[in-house]
């Protein structure tokens, strides 16, 4: 079993709610969660003119391989509501594989770990709460030392 860590955020309806749901949904497509984050009310990051977030992080054991995984949250996303949008816009829920294992993917279709988490502090915060000391295999930094110069560069 591959342990993996998912960014999960949510900016329309009950954002929370959805979070929580994405959970759900995941545990019955064949991810064991074992831990997750507090909810973390975020500004909007990319594009700014949009509600806030909610964002959470969660680890689990699963036997699908990485592309399947990404399958699976892709259709998590669309049972959910979500609809294709322009590129970091307003969405009910967004699943991301951050990490899985310590995996270093790069493919056109998924690359892991997820490229952009070492900038966004809303996915480093929920992160280090649940797997502060989780290397990153290509910065060789923790996940809190990554969340540390996140916010220093803010």
């Amino acid at each position: 079993m591959a342990v993996v860590h998912i960014g999960i955020g949510s900016n329309l309806g009950n954002r929370g709610e959805n979070c929580l749901k994405a959970l759900d949904l995941l545990s019955a497509r064949g991810v064991i969660i074992r831990k997750r984050s507090s909810l973390h009310e975020t500004e909007p990051w990319g594009v700014l003119d949009q509600p806030k977030f909610i964002n959470m992080a969660a680890e689990g054991e699963t036997a699908l391989g990485p592309l399947k995984l990404l399958e699976v949250l892709k259709d998590i996303e669309a049972e959910a509501g979500r609809k294709e949008s322009y590129r970091w816009g307003p969405r009910v829920i967004d699943l991301d594989i951050l990490f899985y294992d310590d995996m270093v993917m790069d493919s056109p279709e998924l690359k892991i770990p997820h490229p952009l988490m070492h900038e966004r502090e809303f996915v480093l915060r929920p992160l280090a709460e649940i797997a502060p000391d989780k290397i990153h295999p290509v910065l060789k930094k923790t996940v809190k030392e990554l969340l540390s110069e996140c916010r220093h560069r803010a």
